[in-house]
């Protein structure tokens, strides 16, 4: 096979695994719930990775005694928030997110993040009175992906 002929098929099987991945990322926003979840921003910008924003997101948590500030759970959505059960069950590590408490609120511990477009604004620098949120879609396992970002 020519070197030319071996370049094509190189760039056609990038091409195709490029594909399947936005593939799959479509067809899960068509078929996992989504929600709009409060945000706290962490880092605008890492020169490494590019333009994006850093956030947690809070949630909602089963009501119950704390065994600490830090714990994990199951994601769903439940009344239109984003929720996690602390069902102190042992969970494999693909079922279970881990949340930490924040006085008398609970975020993510692992940060989410959402790419910017090059010469976007910053929406993580709010005016006074303006909270960040994000619609996220709430997959089985793993952590929630963000879909868009609002200033309310």
């Amino acid at each position: 096979m020519k070197p030319a002929y071996r370049g094509i098929a190189v760039a056609v099987l990038h091409c195709l695994i490029a594909l399947s991945i936005y593939g799959k990322y479509a067809v899960d926003r068509g078929r996992l719930p989504r929600v709009w979840a409060k945000a706290v921003p962490v880092d605008p910008n890492l020169p490494i990775r590019g333009r994006y924003l850093s956030i947690r997101l809070q949630v909602e948590v089963t009501p119950g005694p704390s065994q600490g500030l830090y714990e994990a759970g199951r994601l769903s959505i439940r009344e239109g928030h984003l929720f996690v059960d602390r069902d102190h069950a042992p969970l494999e590590a693909s079922d279970h997110v881990r949340i930490q408490r924040n006085f008398d609120k609970w975020t993510l511990m692992e940060p989410v993040a959402f790419f910017l477009p090059e010469h976007a604004a910053d929406p993580s620098r709010l005016s006074p009175g303006k909270e960040l949120w994000v619609e996220v879609s709430v997959p089985r396992k793993g952590p929630p992906r963000p879909i868009q970002l609002e200033a309310r």
